[in-house]
């Protein structure tokens, strides 16, 4: 089967639905008196993918997969769930595969599903001003998956990937009626990247500060949007670690896909608007160098038609990189907040750096437990007490929890990340701004034969379309699906 039949077919349907995990929540304190870097909290759910934060800092909210759910973090020691949302529909049919989730006051929006083939696509809108109580609003079907879309104020931006187009599309959400303002699209402004596999150049996120939108293309680069009018939204200029004649040159799509450079993944800026950070998720192929994880790289952005690279925070190395070797390490989400990146590495942990200069990036927080997690998404609460970090268990190969974590704003006495679970699983790490390691070796599993695909950027999050059932489908199959 090849890679586009393997899309189509692979969608689960008529499976029993997700739901919160009856555990209690698994609630981590710090050490008396130590002081120890530790989760302030955790709550368990299951199918846990994308996490947002309300505006007042007392909720969070976290995409399930196969609807949402409602956190109440007012004390970030104990996550305790307000609602669960589990028949989200569009036009009458459930939507599934819902990763993305995103808040703007009282309006919260989820779409999916986030890769193709898992039937009805589109949005839908609820009220939130009762997070104990969302109330659905409004919803429209696209022709088109859905696998990222960020809510500013009453415009959503969505990206519109298809296999011929890779467009961010601008919607009025603010009535009762949604409608379609304009898009962006790369293809009309760079023709020559249609020659390219559409897994290459695939708009993976989007984010919006100060009428910018941050567009990472993959390896087209992370392209500024000017949308402060969003009826004729207009190129500003990009930043890209490779160039269009050196992709046409690269034989096997999977390299082109999985492997550096490129692979721009999730782009944001600071509160200023003068730092960019971008994250590039990548694996080891077996190809040429550079074949490990992708990490951070810190733009100075000041003045926004000229970019300027000033650093970089590399990933933790591990002994297996490939994809399907299910010790993560890639750079996923993150948030700038003041001087800070506050950042997520799938089983690699989560990090908190001092970016003040971003030529060198310090490192003043660091925990991770690979048996058990692996991070999608941090973000910060508005009271500014701590971030939330939410922990998918949908990586090819492995076995983990779906939970939202609670971490400190500020850092305590580092525990040894050496001394976590499985530590034979990973590769030593300095202490310094250069996180790859010394003597570190390369080992890469064998790559999948073709009889498989997926979208840039993707846990195995693809296999979670309506149930448990779904799951251990994913966790069987050949690590042939995306975040």
């Amino acid at each position: 089967m090849d890679r586009r039949a393997f899309l189509r077919a692979s969608g689960a349907a008529g499976l029993a639905p997700l739901s919160i995990s009856s555990t209690a929540p698994r609630v981590v304190t710090a050490a008396s008196g130590q002081g120890t870097y530790e989760p302030l909290g955790s709550l368990p759910i299951t199918g846990a993918a994308e996490a947002v934060a309300g505006d007042h800092g007392e909720t969070a909210y976290v995409a399930a997969t196969t609807g949402f759910v409602t956190v109440d973090v007012s004390d970030p020691a104990e996550p305790t769930l307000l609602a669960e949302e589990r028949n989200v529909e569009i036009g009458g049919s459930p939507l599934t595969q819902i990763l993305d989730v995103s808040v703007d006051g009282d309006r919260l929006v989820v779409a999916g599903p986030a890769n193709p083939g898992f039937g009805v696509a589109g949005v839908r809108r609820y009220d939130v001003s009762d997070p104990a109580d969302p109330v659905s609003i409004a919803g429209f079907e696209t022709d088109y998956h859905i696998h990222n879309c960020v809510l500013e104020g009453e415009l959503l931006y969505v990206v519109a990937n298809t296999q011929q187009e890779n467009r961010l599309v601008i919607f009025d959400v603010g009535g009762d009626e949604i409608a379609q303002l304009g898009y962006w699209s790369l293809l009309e402004r760079e023709p020559g990247w249609g020659d390219i596999d559409m897994l290459a150049r695939y708009l993976h996120d989007v984010s919006v500060r100060d009428e910018t939108a941050y567009l990472p293309h993959w390896n087209a680069g992370t392209y500024l949007v000017d949308v402060s009018d969003p009826t004729d939204p207009a190129y500003v200029t990009h930043v890209a670690e490779t160039t269009l004649e050196e992709q046409r040159a690269i034989a096997d799509w999977r390299t082109a896909v999985y492997g550096l450079p490129g692979n721009d993944h999730y782009a944001a800026v600071d509160d200023t608007g003068d730092l960019m950070a971008v994250g590039r998720e990548a694996w080891a192929t077996g190809g040429s160098a550079p074949a490990r994880p992708g990490g951070i790289d810190l733009y100075d952005v000041t003045d926004p038609t000229d970019p300027v690279k000033r650093g970089r925070i590399d990933p933790p190395r591990t002994i297996d990189e490939s994809y399907r070797g299910g010790l993560w390490t890639t750079s996923h989400n993150f948030e700038l907040r003041g001087e800070r990146l506050y950042s997520t590495w799938y089983r690699g942990g989560v990090k908190i750096h001092d970016v003040s200069d971003p030529a060198n990036p310090e490192r003043l927080a660091w925990w991770r437990d690979p048996a058990r997690t692996a991070f999608w998404t941090a973000r910060v609460l508005a009271s500014g007490e701590a971030f939330v970090a939410s922990s998918t268990e949908a990586i090819p190969n492995t076995s983990l929890e779906g939970a939202l974590y609670t971490f400190p704003i500020e850092a305590g006495t580092q525990a040894d990340p050496l001394s976590l679970r499985n530590p034979e699983d990973w590769r030593g790490d300095t202490n310094g701004t250069n996180e790859t390691g010394e003597g570190a070796h390369n080992e890469t599993a064998t790559r999948s034969d073709g009889s498989g695909d997926s979208i840039p950027g993707f846990t195995g999050v693809a296999g979670l379309a309506s149930g448990a059932v779904a799951l251990g489908w994913l966790r069987r199959c050949r690590g042939n699906v995306q975040d």
